[in-house]
């Protein structure tokens, strides 16, 4: 005799967690290149010294709609000459449904930055190669260590009574 799963298999699906992303976009960008053409007249044998800084912010568009904006600065120096220079924010709108509250902000600050790397990384390497340079694949990025880090920072602020008000 076989049984009727239909009804089941959608109640599972209705409670199933999901993460959907909406859509993505270059929010702001940047690309410095000051010294052009000096920048390219570096000794072969010298390597820059290259500087990258990460963050993440999202903000809520609806009760289960957010904006992360995944935020890369750089820059190449040569001494005291800067190379090049970028600042781009990447944003995505991810939907989130039947996902426990304590792994919102988890999600929003790890998951969705994850999917959004991948492209913003490609729009860093595509601007400095158009720039006259090498691309610049930035590494992979442990967005699990940044959350954790993140979270230790505000959790000291916290302790010493002068905690942000921002996520």
């Amino acid at each position: 005799m076989a049984e009727n799963t239909a009804p089941n298999n959608a109640q599972n699906a209705e409670s199933t967690p999901s993460l959907n992303a909406l859509a993505q976009y270059a929010k702001d960008f940047s690309f410095e290149n000051p010294n052009a053409p000096r920048s390219f007249q570096t000794p072969p044998d010298s390597a820059p010294e290259i500087s990258i800084q990460v963050n993440v912010d999202f903000s809520q568009l609806a009760e289960s709609d957010f904006e992360i904006d995944l935020k890369l600065e750089g820059s190449a120096k040569l001494g005291e000459n800067v190379l090049f220079a970028f600042d781009l924010t990447y944003a995505g709108v991810f939907r989130l449904q039947n996902i426990p509250q304590d792994q919102v902000h988890p999600v929003l600050m790890i998951e969705c930055p994850r999917l959004l790397f991948p492209f913003a990384r490609q729009i860093v390497a595509d601007a400095v190669r158009n720039g006259g340079f090498p691309p610049l694949y930035i590494d992979p990025i442990d967005f699990v260590a940044l959350y954790r880090q993140k979270a230790a920072e505000m959790q000291a602020a916290q302790e010493r009574g002068n905690a942000p008000l921002a996520s």
